[in-house]
């Protein structure tokens, strides 16, 4: 059956009515006049994608000083409105470059930017006056330096040299440049690349925010990612994501942090793996294996070649000299340690108070010097220590502690009169499913606590060892309770 069609409809205006050009006008109301067509949108140019080998006549030979040529490339590209810089493969040999916003420094498989070795070839930024550490001078000097700049992004997976570019004259008679200096920089981020032979620090910076460092690799020198802020002016939100650190000075280090995250990482040192030396705030360092000994010697100790590890972590406000302001929401959680000097250290001195400092899920072995501490050698007492979920051997053969004192820290972690625990001067103290070991006996207690307010203590097991009678001592402790 076929389907018939309606009919069309009739017109609602009369061409005897109208008149032709109107009905046309009625049905059509835009002009029969062709018309311009309108203005499309400007579309912005793409970001500039150089390379320095091939658009700035880098030779990339190891030989010949590059430095001109790379920073022209950068310049170049940040007056175009940012974009990527590209070194390819090559040796590229160079001085101080200055690294501009919205760049990305890009190191090709097989790019290796190698420090020159004439010291002359160096310059540092310029410091505010408010960091305490403006008097210093050169010590600031960089092979990559920024300075109050922003979005800047240094890649791999090339390799960035130090070259063990060492000054007589500078910090021990030997230290020279850093390898990364920035001061006063937005959006720093840090991804794949290699840093090798830092002549000193690997990665420095001062008075900086949002900043990532994310599997990243460092290979020797001195510390590995060295930050600090001012009293007035901290860092604020660093993150610190699945790196690996073969030091010979301290991992990662610094003070005057606020909302900090260190994850995923493998912490390998001569010296200490974290090392705070002042105030923190929200400070998180979680699944991380730190583990020793440091497979780079420890650069000042000589002839010695120290390689044991020192703290897996140890937080010590104003141990190297006065700063101030707090140490608050530390959260330490899931992490390995393997042949530290000490787990966990914590002390602070007068102009820095500690409010929470939770220790949890953590797993140590191999502890050879020193016990878990909490200390406040202020005024002002730590006010809430936690331990929870914790396993800890300790390699024990100490000797009895027969001094009744227990004096103030230095700047390195010391025996103390307890091989498991030492707390002084802290409010609360709770230890909760902690399980302390030892591979050989020691005859100090397992836990010394005084000036405690409260010492809770849940669920703690540890091994008897013959001979020693008082397993916990408490001195001017105000309440202990005790739950198998």
């Amino acid at each position: 059956m076929s389907t018939i069609p309606a009919p069309p409809r009739k017109p609602r205006f009369h061409t005897s009515a109208l008149g032709a050009g109107c009905l046309l006008a009625a049905l059509f109301p835009l002009p029969l006049k062709a018309q311009p067509p309108a203005a499309r949108p400007a579309i912005p140019e793409a970001p500039s994608a150089l390379d320095v080998k091939r658009d700035f006549g880098a030779r990339g030979d190891g030989v010949t000083l590059d430095t001109e040529a790379i920073q022209s490339a950068i310049d170049r590209c940040a007056t175009d409105g940012g974009g990527q810089v590209t070194l390819p493969a090559g040796r590229f040999l160079s001085g101080t470059i200055r690294l501009r916003s919205r760049v990305t420094l890009n190191l090709e498989a097989g790019a290796r930017l190698v420090g020159a070795t004439n010291l002359n070839s160096y310059s540092q930024p310029v410091v505010p006056a408010y960091l305490p550490e403006a008097k210093w001078g050169k010590w600031h000097r960089g092979l990559l330096v920024a300075e109050s700049a922003e979005d800047i992004t240094i890649t791999g997976p090339g390799v960035i040299d130090g070259n063990r570019v060492f000054d007589p004259t500078g910090e021990e008679r030997m230290r020279g440049p850093h390898t990364i200096v920035f001061i006063d920089c937005r959006r720093f981020t840090l991804r794949d690349v290699t840093i090798v032979d830092a002549a000193n620090y690997a990665v420095f910076f001062q008075a900086s925010d949002d900043v990532e460092l994310r599997n990243v690799k460092v290979v020797g020198g001195w510390d590995g990612v060295h930050w600090r802020g001012a009293p007035d002016r901290w860092c604020h939100n660093v993150k610190i994501l699945g790196c690996q650190f073969h030091t010979g000075d301290d991992a990662i280090a610094g003070r005057y942090w606020n909302n900090t995250v260190i994850q995923d990482c493998l912490i390998n040192s001569s010296c200490n793996g974290i090392r705070l030396i002042g105030p923190a705030t929200r400070l998180t360092v979680t699944g991380n294996l730190f583990r020793g000994p440091g497979e780079q010697p420890h650069r000042t100790s000589g002839e010695r070649r120290r390689t044991n590890m020192l703290s897996g972590i140890i937080l010590q406000p104003g141990a190297w000299d006065a700063t101030r302001g707090p140490l608050d929401e530390v959260f330490i959680a899931d992490n390995v340690m393997e042949a530290v000097a000490s787990p966990v250290t914590l002390w602070t001195k007068p102009g820095n108070r500690v409010g929470k400092v939770t220790i949890s899920g953590l797993e140590a072995t191999g502890v050879y010097r020193a016990a878990f501490s909490a200390e406040s050698w202020a005024d002002e007492p730590i006010t809430n220590v936690v331990l929870r979920g914790v396993r800890a051997e300790f390699t024990g053969g100490g000797e009895a502690w027969t001094d009744a004192t227990v004096r103030g820290p230095g700047v390195d972690p010391r025996p103390l009169p307890a091989w498991g625990f030492y707390a002084r001067n802290v409010e609360h103290l709770t230890l909760e499913d902690v399980r302390l070991s030892l591979a050989r006996d020691d005859p100090r207690p397992v836990i010394h606590a005084e000036q405690v307010g409260e010492l809770r203590l849940d669920g703690v097991k540890f091994p008897r060892v013959p001979g020693v009678m008082n397993t916990i001592v408490t001195n001017a402790v105000g309440c202990v309770i005790q739950t198998p």
